[in-house]
């Protein structure tokens, strides 16, 4: 039995957006008052688009494997136990890379809109309009991610300790 192509990607980036959701969700809760709204705003907006994408596999016909979604979450957990340098506080090397995943995956839903895209002119199930909002939001995400990105990376990586080389 051959696997269908659109469900195998379609349930890839289900399984992405759930993992960015989660790490959205508890970034948030581990930033300043400021950062913590937006991280919040950001983690609703994915579920939005994980729940727009949801109702798009089920238009097309595609089933939602569930057991997916579980993986997800998991590697989402998993991604914590990253070696940072600290045994037993959050580094603050953890913001940068936690950035950078979150970053990938709007980089990664943008280009799904994209693609979705390609299929709208040929069928009627697939919501043109819809898919362009949504990838006018991922921009926006990306866009917030870059800035928050320039100025952790700027923070971490220059708050280093010195270092001598041997003579």
């Amino acid at each position: 039995m051959q696997a269908d192509p659109l469900g195998v990607y379609l349930n890839d980036h289900l399984t992405g957006a759930f993992a960015g959701a989660a790490l959205a969700d508890r970034m948030a809760g581990s930033h300043p008052d400021s950062r913590r709204v937006e991280l919040r705003r950001l983690a609703r907006d994915i579920e939005r688009d994980r729940d727009f994408l949801v109702r798009t596999m089920r238009a097309l016909g595609v089933p939602v494997h569930r057991y997916r979604t579980w993986l997800g979450l998991a590697g989402e957990r998993l991604g914590r136990l990253k070696p940072n340098g600290t045994l037993v506080r959050r580094s603050p090397l953890s913001d940068l890379i936690e950035l950078e995943a979150l970053r990938s995956g709007v980089e990664g839903k943008a280009a799904l809109w994209r693609a979705l895209s390609t299929l709208a002119d040929a069928d009627p199930r697939v919501d043109a309009e819809e898919l362009k909002r949504m990838g006018d939001r991922a921009a926006e995400q990306s866009r917030t991610l870059e800035g928050w990105h320039r100025q952790v990376s700027g923070a971490v990586l220059a708050d280093r300790p010195a270092v001598h080389a041997r003579r």
